[in-house]
């Protein structure tokens, strides 16, 4: 008897001081689904340990309404000012903090390492991340925040490095791969 295949609800997010993307999807198997994509927006908050207890308190509250059993992360990247990468330290923390309040496994990947499982570049931009997700997931992009899609690319990233069967047989190239799955070749 076959097993059925696990259903699993993952939540990513991409961390900001202005906005907060999330994106959350099921997957059954090795097929995912878009449940839910949006935005934090914290533009009414001048108070920066204000906005951290919001996107504390959104992200639970995401966390409590799809019950999520994993969360991928955008880990912030070094860039030329410090102070705007300690700020968007802070805001994943506070994201973070939201996940292990709820005892959720955490997932970090690295802006790069997103873009390209999404993508296959890692320097892509963040239209192109937002129209393969379109593709990948099947919906429109109408009034959603590029964020709310780095979010979701943040989840789906997750799925693909978690779900990977080539991962699982420890496969060393692409000779060994189709070695091994003389199938799964077309000729």
């Amino acid at each position: 008897m076959k097993a059925e295949p696990k259903e699993r609800i993952i939540l990513g997010i991409d961390p900001g001081t202005s906005i907060t993307g999330y994106g959350v999807i099921k997957t059954v198997g090795n097929i995912p689904e878009l449940i839910t994509i949006g935005s934090i927006d914290l533009s009414k908050y001048d108070d920066h340990y204000l906005k951290l207890k919001h996107i504390f308190e959104r992200t639970a509250g995401i966390i409590d309404e799809y019950h999520p059993d994993e969360l991928a992360i955008e880990a912030p990247f070094y860039g030329k000012n410090v102070q705007s990468m300690l700020k968007l330290g802070r805001a994943q923390g506070a994201a973070i903090a939201a996940a292990l309040s709820r005892s959720m496994p955490i997932f970090e990947y690295a802006p790069r390492k997103i873009k390209m499982s999404i993508t296959g570049q890692g320097a892509a931009s963040k239209e192109q991340v937002a129209a393969m997700l379109m593709n990948i997931l099947k919906f429109k992009l109408t009034d959603i925040k590029l964020d709310a899609t780095d979010g979701l690319a943040a989840a789906l990233c997750h799925f693909y490095q978690t779900n990977n069967p080539a991962h699982e047989k420890g496969y060393n190239s692409w000779k060994d791969f189709m070695n091994k799955n003389p199938r799964r070749v077309k000729k």
